[in-house]
């Protein structure tokens, strides 16, 4: 641990020049009197570092040295991956280990090239999580990530609305969307995402298992959302539409339902108007969707809808009145 802290501040001082004690203390979590005996380990062991007393004062190498240990090592090289979600990486156990690796990589660095990627990380942070939300509790997630990094499989209990499963799953990969970690494992010759939050207990078994040759994370991940999102699409509503309209339902509708929209849609009538079927969770939440298009749009079928949206407009109509009443 001490030698690993040691080279972390040996490479704070190459990147940085002259850093204070108090300063180095709270970037390494240790004391200011351990950073004093962490210098003086490094002056013993040959390397020329002083520390300069008042007020403009710190610790500093003598100008001109660099040392050579910036060769990254196999767990920091894998943590780079992730230098543009500092809290993904500390959720996955790898926050000091990418600390010092992003070190490594401005300490290898010449000095402009040096300056620039500190000017960026400056000005730049990236903030997955929405507006609005706590983070989501995983305290499975480090036993989750050591059985993915091993091939181990795990046997979890996870939380399925009211009622809690239990199953043996093989780890493939972990995703990160929009602030909430899913694990994506085989259960048996299926492939199945799970969110981490509602894993319960997790453990790792003594058996290990071979991946998939042709799994791609990625590639299975967009797959996966795109087919959740049209199976969410449980009502339709068939419909004719101004055409110069159709922009407006990327604004009303989900990304799943605008592309069935378009894919439904048929010929221009006498009107110039075009039938298409727009699709929704809910009929209610298709109602709303449909009523932001305001008069470019009528419903078809189901009747029932239809007449549910005539019966608010004439609602409207009696509550606003007619045009010119006073």
């Amino acid at each position: 641990m001490r030698a690993s802290r040691l080279v972390q501040l040996l490479l704070i001082l190459q990147t940085r020049g002259q850093v204070t004690a108090p300063e180095l203390a709270a970037e390494l979590e240790v004391s200011v009197r351990t950073v004093y005996r962490d210098v003086e380990a490094l002056s013993a062991a040959g390397v020329p570092v002083y520390s300069e007393p008042g007020r403009a004062g710190g610790i500093r190498l003598v100008d001109g040295y660099r040392t050579r240990l910036t060769g990254l090592t196999s767990d920091e090289a894998d943590a780079v991956l992730l230098a543009g979600l500092p809290d993904a990486a500390a959720d996955l156990g790898l926050g000091t280990v990418l600390a010092t690796a992003q070190l490594k990589v401005l300490a290898a660095l010449p000095p402009e090239l040096r300056g620039r990627a500190t000017r960026i990380a400056e000005r730049v942070h990236v903030d997955a999580p929405g507006w609005f939300r706590r983070p989501e509790q995983t305290p499975t997630l480090t036993t989750l990530t050591d059985a993915l990094w091993h091939d181990r499989r795990l046997l979890v209990r996870y939380r399925r609305g009211d009622r809690v499963v239990e199953r043996r799953l093989d780890p493939l990969g972990l995703v990160l969307k929009a602030g909430t970690w899913y694990l994506v494992a085989r259960q048996g010759a299926d492939i199945r995402s799970y969110r981490v939050g509602r894993i319960e207990t997790a453990h790792a078994l003594d058996e290990t298992f071979s991946r998939p040759d042709d799994f791609e994370l990625s590639t299975h991940w967009a797959r996966a959302q795109e087919d959740f999102a049209r199976s969410m699409l449980r009502v339709r509503a068939r419909c004719r539409i101004d055409p110069a309209h159709l922009r407006m339902l990327a604004l009303t509708f989900e990304p799943a339902a605008v592309t069935e929209a378009y894919e439904s849609m048929s010929e221009p009538d006498s009107e110039g108007w075009v039938e298409i079927v727009l699709a929704s969770e809910a009929y209610h939440v298709l109602l709303h969707g449909i009523l932001q298009l305001g008069e470019h749009v009528e419903i078809l079928a189901p009747p029932e809808l239809r007449a549910e949206i005539s019966a608010i407009a004439l609602a409207m109509a009696k509550r606003y009145g007619t045009v010119g009443d006073a």
